[in-house]
This record gives structure tokens, sequence and C-alpha cells, in this order.
């Protein structure tokens, strides 16, 4: 048996469309310079972001060991392609994508102090993760 915070699946689905969005912006910027892997669909062409076009945006929960910021969400992005994609590109699209969900973060997240910084090699998502009052 799990139990859950019942505000946990709220968060999660304003993160979701964060990353939906950020996506979306990705696509368009970064989406026509490599093939799209054979067996991912086009950009839009599934009702979740995460399984079309050349990116999937998301984040896994760290409970922080090791980490300066402690807990938060692992930024991942994904680019589906088998192309070689060089690392300066990819550390442009993952700087791009951490800036969109700085912008975005606010929105979603109205009066919350979250922070989107880069530790060690990823980005993370850390600040005020909390649920509020059952």
């Amino acid at each position: 048996m799990s139990i859950r915070h019942p505000h946990t699946k709220d968060f999660q689905d304003r993160l979701k469309r964060v990353f939906d969005e950020v996506d979306d912006y990705l696509e368009e910027r970064y989406g026509s310079l490599y093939d799209l892997h054979p067996a991912r669909p086009p950009h839009g062409a599934t009702s979740n972001k995460e399984h079309s076009g050349l990116f999937n945006v998301g984040a896994s929960f760290s409970a922080g060991y090791g980490s300066q910021f402690g807990r938060g969400y692992v930024l991942s992005i994904e680019i589906a392609t088998l192309d070689r994609v060089p690392d300066d590109v990819e550390d442009q699209i993952d700087d791009d994508a951490a800036a969109m969900i700085r912008k975005l973060l606010p929105r979603e997240f109205p009066g919350r102090r979250l922070e989107v910084t880069r530790d060690g090699r990823v980005f993370k998502i850390h600040g005020d993760l909390s649920l509020g009052q059952v």
C-alpha cells in the first residue's frame, strides 16, 4: 500500500504543464536540427508529449543526498534521435530548457520560492516543495 499526500497529484500536474510547454519550445527551436528516431512518432502525434517528437522533458524526485541543494526534482531532457548531438548543443538545449522552466514556475506555483540550479552535471528544481496541510 502506498501512502500519498492528497496534493501530490496537483503538484505533479503543474510540473507536467511546465514540462509540456518547455517541450513545445524545444521542438520549435531545435526540432528540425536532427532526424527523429524511427520508432518515435512526430511531435503532437500522441496525447502525451512525452511520447512524441524529438524531446521528452521531465523530472525525477531526488532526496538530495550528496547535493548542496537538498531534495528536489532532477530535470531530464531526452533527445530521441539516432544522430550524434554534439555536447555543446546538448548543453545549450539544457540551458534553454532550464531558463524556460525558471520563467514558467512562478506562473504554475505562485507565491512559492522554487529555483532551477545546476547541480553537478544536471539541473534541479528545488526550494519550497511543500504540499500544505492535509
